[in-house]
């Protein structure tokens, strides 16, 4: 039990309340003792943490493309920060206790540029993986000359290979050389596009999942 000395105004010693006193080199001073978390693993805490740790785990191998695929909708974060918030909110798949992400839905690039049409992803040779496209530069605001942004997932490993300044939009087909340790592994494909100018930059397709040859 606490003790409150000389009066109200004086010295607290103890616990009186939630307030905690004491006395240091003469001098008496007093804290207010933190209020308690009644439930700090609750079930909706515990899935909120476990879906942050998900898309932290997705887009953390490509944390320097973000940069590029984010950067119109940074104002006031990171990019990286943006990528978090948009995925957290629409690319998330609960089943129970099961917590994924929701690759068709996720975005790798954001923004109001034309993006791909009819993409394609296949790996028939080893440590190599080959996208294709329409070529839709006559649409929208789609031009022959925007770059191809492409982000190579392998959600086994870890690990992403990506390119912030890929083939022409006119090209409609790239190669992305793989290492010669992803064969077999499966691959997630995303494809998205920016300008020449690097002033605007296209929503990403997902292209599927591939099994590395």
């Amino acid at each position: 039990m606490g003790k409150i000395n000389q009066g109200i105004l004086g010295g607290v010693s103890g616990k009186v309340g939630n307030i905690i006193g004491g006395n240091w080199k003469g001098i008496d001073y007093i804290r207010i003792k933190p209020s308690s978390v009644a439930n700090p693993r609750t079930k909706g805490q515990v899935e909120q943490r476990t879906k942050f740790s998900t898309v932290l785990a997705f887009l953390q191998p490509m944390t320097d493309f973000l940069k590029t695929g984010f950067k119109l909708y940074s104002s006031g974060m990171t990019q990286f920060n943006a990528a978090m918030s948009y995925n957290l909110g629409n690319a998330v798949l609960t089943n129970g206790t099961d917590i994924s992400i929701d690759y068709p839905n996720a975005l790798v690039s954001r923004g109001n540029l034309t993006g791909a049409v009819n993409g394609a992803a296949v790996s028939n040779n080893p440590a190599e993986v080959v996208l294709n496209w329409d070529n839709n530069s006559d649409s929208g605001s789609a031009l022959a000359t925007d770059k191809a942004l492409i982000v190579i997932l392998n959600t086994t490993k870890g690990e992403a290979i990506y390119t912030t300044a890929g083939p022409l939009r006119s090209a409609v087909t790239a190669t992305m050389s793989l290492p010669v340790e992803y064969s077999g592994d499966k691959i997630e494909v995303y494809l998205g596009f920016i300008s020449d100018d690097g002033s605007r930059v296209s929503n990403s397709a997902y292209l599927g999942s591939v099994t590395v040859a």
